[in-house]
């Protein structure tokens, strides 16, 4: 429809400047009557709350854009209908977005993620998280696609793109093979429910929560304030831990190793008497075992449960702790310990003792007091005695003296018997 008789461009601009205030004022009234639901509803009070701008915004468009079809057919006049048009796409595709985030945001109040289990919560938050993001993206390239196709030169483009769309499809998905497989797997993650946002867990032995899902890639949030970006594929293929699949409450071992003497029955009551005074603890294990006793020392293990990850991580530290002040104040000797023991301890004993070599005379089954004479009879006393030092000294001994003499064989008991005699007759 025109209006022939407003020819002339100020008219034309004063029937916009009319339809745009008329736009305005049935924005007004509409968002009046959804603040008046809202009083009962609370979809009503939000959609007013987060799209009254997009509203406003999108009405006054719409009756700039009415207008102007109106107006007679100049330059600036279809200038302005291009650019209006293209305007009201995206208006339309804005308001329909808080719409949509209206809906999933009312859809999330409905779980808390605050309380103790929170596995459903976490899991419906997850999904809806993940519904917007694609629903943001597909707004966004109809929108977009929208637009293009209000000029004819795109759309003679876009016939000619659908005509060979085979030959494109496999092009493209060559060259798209990584990011496509990302996208499916980001779908896979969140509605098969293998990981959730807040989830715990442990990839490439690094310790931390579910912080982001994406349609192409998951926020790891290390546990020392660090992220890890992990492609979604990366969850699909690979296997790590999560520790909050069904349930958040974990258990947590501590692992010490001690002495053989270590008294497991006190030291048990100890750990009975720490976890007793914390608010780590959840009240569900408390055990200590002996798990190893091998090479030298043996292995206590220490597990405690605690409601989730974090909690069992610092309530193990505790542990721990009050474990090893406890064996340093009340058991020392529990503490490991290397010994060194000869391989034949019977036969290593004190002097004096009875049965030691030096009481009985004896080494290796011969006695031994015979050679202390023997030592002395051969010019190592004090008094001039004749002995072997008088002679020569024999050949083959090192020292000049000969070497089987004291060496512990029958020959050497015999010559030492022999000296013996020679030197208590000898005037």
């Amino acid at each position: 429809m025109s209006l022939p008789a407003l020819d002339s461009t100020p008219a034309v601009l004063v029937i916009l400047a009319v339809a745009g205030t008329a736009g305005f004022l049935l924005a007004f009234v509409l968002d009046w009557l959804v603040r008046r639901a809202g009083r009962h509803y609370e979809i009503a009070a939000d959609m007013s709350r987060r799209g009254r701008r997009p509203l406003r915004i999108t009405a006054v468009l719409l009756g700039l854009l009415v207008a102007a079809n109106a107006a007679p057919r100049e330059d600036w006049t279809l200038a302005l209908i291009r650019i209006l048009g293209l305007a009201l796409i995206g208006g339309f595709a804005w308001l329909t977005t808080v719409a949509a985030f209206v809906l999933e945001d009312l859809a999330l109040a409905r779980y808390r993620t605050d309380v103790a289990d929170n596995r459903h919560a976490r899991r419906v938050r997850t999904q809806v998280t993940l519904v917007r993001r694609i629903t943001t993206a597909v707004i966004t390239v109809i929108a977009v696609a929208a637009m293009l196709m209000t000029f004819p030169s795109v759309r003679v483009a876009g016939a000619s793109i659908f005509a060979s769309a085979g030959v494109v499809g496999i092009v493209a998905g060559l060259a798209a093979q990584t990011s496509l497989a990302n996208m499916f797997a980001g779908l896979q993650l969140a509605f098969t429910d293998a990981i959730r946002v807040d989830d715990v867990v442990v990839v490439e032995d690094e310790w931390g929560r579910i912080e982001e899902i994406t349609l192409t890639y998951v926020v790891v949030h290390i546990w020392d304030d660090r992220r890890m970006i992990l492609p979604s594929t990366y969850f699909t293929t690979t296997p790590f831990q999560n520790w909050t699949r069904r349930e958040s409450a974990v258990l947590g071992a501590v692992e010490l190793d001690l002495d053989w003497s270590v008294p497991t029955e006190d030291l048990r009551a100890q750990l009975h008497e720490v976890l007793a005074g914390t608010e780590l603890w959840d009240g569900r294990v408390a055990v200590l075992q002996v798990t190893d006793a091998v090479a030298g020392y043996v292995r206590v293990r220490v597990l405690v449960s605690g409601k989730d990850g974090p909690t069992v991580f610092d309530l193990r530290c505790l542990v721990r702790e009050a474990m090893v002040r406890w064996l340093r104040e009340n058991s020392p000797a529990s503490l490991p310990r290397t010994r060194i023991e000869p391989p034949y301890p019977d036969l290593v004993k004190s002097p004096g003792r009875p049965g030691s070599p030096a009481a009985t005379g004896t080494a290796n089954g011969h006695r031994t007091g015979e050679r202390v004479a023997v030592g002395v009879a051969a010019g190592r006393g004090p008094d001039g005695e004749r002995g072997a030092a008088t002679g020569p000294p024999r050949a083959g001994a090192p020292d000049g003296g000969d070497a089987r003499l004291f060496g512990g064989n029958l020959e050497a008991e015999r010559r030492s018997r022999t000296f013996s005699e020679t030197a208590e007759t000898d005037p």
